[in-house]
């Protein structure tokens, strides 16, 4: 057993596991952080996508122990105060949503996206999400709604 201390959305957690348990599983089942989800267990879906350390991370890929002292978000961390962030508004707002189960999991890529390439195109953003999954949307709305979000923070920090 191995302890591995983290800050997760925030807060200071420490938690004793076997060193085989995936960054997933203990946000899941140790943290009780549900929105992290398991959709393939291949890494092909991108629906258990986190930020680690501030960079989009697939967490079924990920040894809990690899993350030992990082900084973990979590889909449940994005929001401050009761207020959505920009990102989980845009998706709201273009309806970039159907069954929902991959929603987390394209969000944090996007958040990733928007951060590291403001200037990303249509083009660059699909290409961005070749790692996520969507089984219910086609993605036209997933796209509209990253780039509405990437204009509206760029506007702001203009």
């Amino acid at each position: 057993m191995s302890r591995v201390t983290l800050q997760v959305n925030g807060k200071q957690v420490s938690v004793v596991v076997e060193p085989r348990t995936l960054l997933v599983e203990l946000l899941r089942d140790k943290l009780q952080l549900t929105g992290t989800h398991v959709g393939c267990d291949t890494s092909h879906c991108g629906a258990c996508v986190v930020h680690v350390g501030g960079r989009s991370v697939k967490s079924c890929t990920m040894l809990a122990v690899e993350a030992d002292g990082a900084t973990v978000t979590t889909i449940e961390g994005l929001a401050q105060g009761g207020k959505l962030h920009p990102m989980q508004e845009s998706f709201h707002q273009h309806h970039a949503l159907q069954c929902g189960f991959c929603t987390p999991g394209m969000i944090m890529s996007a958040i990733e996206l928007v951060e590291t390439r403001p200037h990303a195109d249509e083009h660059e953003t699909r290409e961005w999400l070749e790692g996520n999954f969507c089984r219910c949307t086609g993605y036209h709305n997933i796209v509209k709604a990253i780039l509405s979000c990437r204009d509206a923070m760029r506007e702001k920090s203009a």
